[in-house]
Formats: structure tokens, sequence, C-alpha cells
């Protein structure tokens, strides 16, 4: 869930771009990936017992901010090999708190959640060694945000990381006060 500071990504999608990319600021956005699993890993390990706790009835749990995390991992897994095997594809958009409850993460094993994010992100990081520069200034027509290349697709998904990894630390932080 988007917390109430946080531009709409469908209404404000430059905005939204923006917040997300000051997250990554000039960080390497490969190492900010790399080091997501490690991160999700301790949350999980701290959120124990409580790890689909939600802090209010609208916001999401620390299983559930993994959930979404894995949603757009599988949506970035895509996008990425339709812009660098295709020409301009269309990359639609995804409503996330309906893929949250409709896909029923507050279900989930976190376990499961977590190997299938490491397994997807090891995939995405080696398909990110292996393109070239060209590769990577690749496009797509993003439905609400317009063009976008396969290096701002992947600068997202590294600032995307860091605000969600954020927004668990303070569900558990709330769930343990």
């Amino acid at each position: 869930m988007t917390p109430d500071r946080t531009p709409d990504p469908v209404e404000d999608p430059t905005g939204y771009q923006r917040m997300i990319l000051s997250l990554l600021g000039d960080d390497d956005p490969a190492e900010v990936q790399a080091g997501t699993p490690d991160a999700v890993r301790a949350l999980l390990v701290d959120a124990g017992e409580r790890v689909a706790e939600r802090p209010e009835p609208a916001e999401w749990s620390v299983l559930e901010c993994l959930g979404h995390m894995l949603d757009a991992e599988i949506v970035a897994t895509a996008r990425y090999r339709w812009v660098l095997a295709q020409d301009r594809p269309r990359l639609i958009g995804y409503d996330q708190d309906l893929w949250v409850d409709r896909l029923r993460h507050a279900e989930d094993a976190p376990n499961d959640l977590l190997a299938l994010f490491e397994s997807l992100r090891r995939a995405n990081l080696d398909l990110s060694t292996r393109s070239g520069a060209e590769e990577r200034a690749r496009v797509g027509l993003h439905d609400e945000r317009g063009v976008e290349s396969y290096e701002l697709i992947f600068r997202l998904t590294a600032g995307h990381d860091r605000f969600h990894l954020d927004q668990a630390r303070r569900a558990l932080v709330a769930i343990t006060a």
C-alpha cells in the first residue's frame, strides 16, 4: 500500500518515478537489488510469528510487503524481456492493492515467497549483466508512464525495493511497539 505522502503512480506518474528514483540516488541499482533478498530475510526473522499482522487495517503487513515485492519482480521480469526482445512493446500497469488482496499474500508461506523472489531476482541480475548499453537503451511504452527504457525500469526496481523495505520496517515497528 502506498503511504499518503507518495505520489499516486496513476494520477502522477512522473512524480512517482521521481520519488522512487530519489530513493536510489546515485547508488548502483544492481548492488541495491542484490542486497534486497538478505534485507527481506532479516525482516522475516525479526517479524517472526507476527509476519502477517497488519499495523492498521488498511496497511500492509511485512508479509504483504514481500508479496508485493514478488509481484513487482514478476512484472519487471516480463518487462525486461519484452523490452529487450520486442520493438517498443506495450507495458501494462497493474493495481498493486488488488494483486496483494486477490492473490492472498497474507496467507502465503514467507519462505516460499522469498525463495521465488530470490530466484527471479538472480535471473534478472544475470540478464542485466549480459545486457550492453545499446540493449539497456531499448524502450517499452508503459500504459501509465509512457516511454521507459530497460535502464529506467532497472533503476526504478532498485528504488522500489528501498521504498517497500522501508514500508515493511515501519509495519514491523508499528506491530511491535
